[in-house]
C-alpha cells in the first residue's frame, strides 16, 4: 500500500523558517514530505563539473536534511528529469497535495505548467505561493496597469505600496511536528550527480548591524567588506526576503533600495520575456558588435591591462563573486570599449557566478549596453582608470588579484580609452540613428 503523504517541493527556498509554501503545507496539509530535485535538463547544460552552485545547493540541502531530521522527518533528495521524478513519486506515493513557492523564470514557468497538469490529471492539487519576493509579477503597476520600465516610479509605487505586515516572517519552524514521520532517507553525492567539490567559501548567512547601518558608505569600496554577500542565499532561499527587508527598514533604506531593485528587474523579465534573448529596446539590436574573440578572451581571463577590470574578472574566476561596483565597470568595459555583444558577456556571467540570477544579470547587461529598461545612455562609457582612482585609490582591491600589478609583467591596455570611447559612441549612433530612420519608412497603416 503506497504512503499517504503531501509533498512540499524546495526549489529557490532551501530553508525551513519563514517558509510561505512549507507553511502552508504543515498547517494546511500535513504529513508533509519535502523533496528536491536535481533537474538534470539544468545540469547538463554545466560544462564545469566543479561547479560552485551545485556544491553550494548541496551543502544547504544536507543542512536541510539534518535539520528537517532533527523532528522527526527527512528530505528526499531526487535527480533526474523533473517530470519523470513526478511520475516515479505518483507511483510511489498517495499524493494528497503539493506546494511549491513560485519560480518565475520562463524555464521554471514552463516546467511548472507541465508538471501541474501531470498532478491534475491524478487529482492532487498543485499549489504555488509568493516567497522570493515582496511583491511580484503584476502587483507594483502603472495606474493604467501597465507594467513600469523605469526605476524610479517603480520604487515610489513600491513603497507606497509597502506595509510592515507584508514582512511579517510565516512560522513554518511551529509546525514541524506534521512532517511525515520516517527514517532518514539516502542523499546523493555531489559525485552521484556528476560533479566535484569545490573550493567554495560560503557567505555568512546574517548581516552584521554595523555593515547594514553603515552600507551605505561602504558598498561601492571593493577593497573592503562593505557589502553584504546575501545575494547568493537571495537566489537560493537560505535566506528569507522577508527578514532582509525587516532589518533594512530599520537601518539602511539604501539596502532597502538594492533589494527593490531586484523586485524590479523580476518584474521586468516576467512581463517581457524578449529581453532574455534580445535588447529590451529592439533598436540595440542593430549595434554591429566587433566580437573579438582574443579580446573577449582577454576580458575573460583579466588581462586587459585595466586593472579595475583585471581583478574584477579574477575574482569572479576564483571565486565565483564580484563586487558590484565591478560589475558595472567589466560590463561597460566590455560593451562600450570592446564592443562585445552583451550576451557574450552575460554568458560568461551566467557560468560563473555562484549567485547568478536570470533577471538581476539580464537587467545589469542590458543597463550597462545600453539597451535595457532605465538603462544608462549609450553615450556614457565608464573610464576604467577614473574609476579605479574614485573606488580603489589605495590599490586594495587591485593587488589583492593583480599580483603583477606595478610591474613589467602587467601587460600593457587592449585598447586606448579615448579611442574606444569614441568608436563605441559612434557605432551606437550609427545604429540607432539607422533604426530611427527605419521606423520613420514603416507604412502608416491607421490614421
Amino acid at each position: 500500500m503506497r504512503p499517504s503523504v503531501s509533498i512540499h517541493w524546495f526549489r529557490r527556498d532551501l530553508r525551513v523558517s519563514d517558509n510561505h509554501g512549507l507553511y502552508r503545507a504543515l498547517k494546511e496539509h500535513g504529513d508533509v514530505l519535502p523533496i528536491f530535485i536535481f533537474d538534470t535538463e539544468i545540469l547538463g547544460r554545466l560544462e564545469d563539473k566543479t561547479d560552485r552552485r551545485v556544491d553550494f545547493i548541496h551543502r544547504a540541502l544536507l543542512r536541510l536534511k539534518a535539520e528537517l531530521e532533527g523532528h522527526g522527518g527527512s528530505l528526499l533528495i531526487e535527480h533526474g528529469s523533473p517530470l519523470e521524478v513526478w511520475k516515479r513519486l505518483i507511483a510511489r506515493y498517495q499524493i494528497t497535495g503539493v506546494t511549491v513557492n513560485h519560480d518565475h523564470e520562463p524555464y521554471a514557468s514552463v516546467r511548472d505548467k507541465a508538471i501541474e497538469e501531470l498532478l491534475a490529471g491524478h487529482g492532487v492539487p498543485f499549489n504555488s505561493y509568493k516567497d522570493i519576493s515582496i511583491f511580484e509579477r503584476s502587483e507594483v503597476v502603472k495606474d493604467d496597469g501597465g507594467p513600469y520600465t523605469v526605476f524610479t516610479p517603480y520604487g515610489r509605487k513600491w513603497r507606497a505600496r509597502f506595509t510592515p505586515d507584508m514582512v511579517r516572517a510565516f512560522p513554518s519552524t511551529e509546525h514541524l511536528d506534521q512532517l511525515w514521520r520516517t527514517a532518514p532517507l539516502p542523499s546523493p553525492t555531489l559525485q552521484d550527480l556528476g560533479f566535484q567539490p569545490t573550493d567554495l567559501v560560503e557567505p555568512a548567512i546574517e548581516v552584521e548591524e554595523a555593515l547594514m547601518r553603515n552600507y551605505a558608505t561602504t558598498r561601492n569600496i571593493p577593497g573592503i567588506e562593505g557589502t553584504s554577500r546575501m545575494s547568493v542565499h537571495l537566489r537560493f532561499g537560505t535566506v528569507s526576503v522577508r527578514a532582509l527587508m525587516r532589518q533594512a527598514l530599520t537601518m539602511s533604506d539604501t539596502y532597502m533600495n538594492e533589494l527593490i531593485w531586484r523586485e524590479f528587474y523580476m518584474q521586468v523579465l516576467w512581463h517581457f520575456p524578449h529581453a532574455v534573448q534580445g535588447s529590451f529596446k529592439p533598436a540595440y539590436d542593430r549595434i554591429e558588435w566587433r566580437n573579438d574573440e582574443r579580446q573577449f578572451q582577454a576580458w575573460c581571463e583579466g588581462r586587459t591591462g585595466y586593472p579595475l577590470v583585471d581583478a574584477g574578472m579574477r575574482e569572479l574566476l576564483a571565486t565565483g563573486h564580484m563586487h558590484n561596483r565591478v560589475r558595472m565597470v567589466v560590463s561597460s568595459f566590455l560593451t562600450k570599449h570592446l564592443l562585445i555583444d552583451w550576451r557574450w558577456g552575460e554568458a560568461w556571467f551566467a557560468r560563473y557566478l555562484l549567485d547568478f540570477e536570470l533577471s538581476s544579470n539580464n537587467g545589469g547587461w542590458q543597463w550597462a549596453s545600453g539597451g535595457g529598461c532605465d538603462a544608462a545612455p549609450y553615450f556614457r562609457v565608464f573610464n576604467p582608470t577614473l574609476q579605479l582612482g574614485k573606488f580603489d585609490p589605495s590599490l586594495t582591491y587591485v593587488k589583492r588579484w593583480v599580483k603583477e600589478y606595478g610591474t613589467a609583467n602587467y601587460g600593457r591596455p587592449i585598447v586606448v580609452h579615448e579611442v574606444a570611447r569614441k568608436l563605441a559612441v559612434e557605432t551606437y549612433k550609427k545604429a540607432l540613428d539607422g533604426s530611427a530612420k527605419a521606423e520613420r519608412r514603416q507604412p502608416q497603416l491607421f490614421n
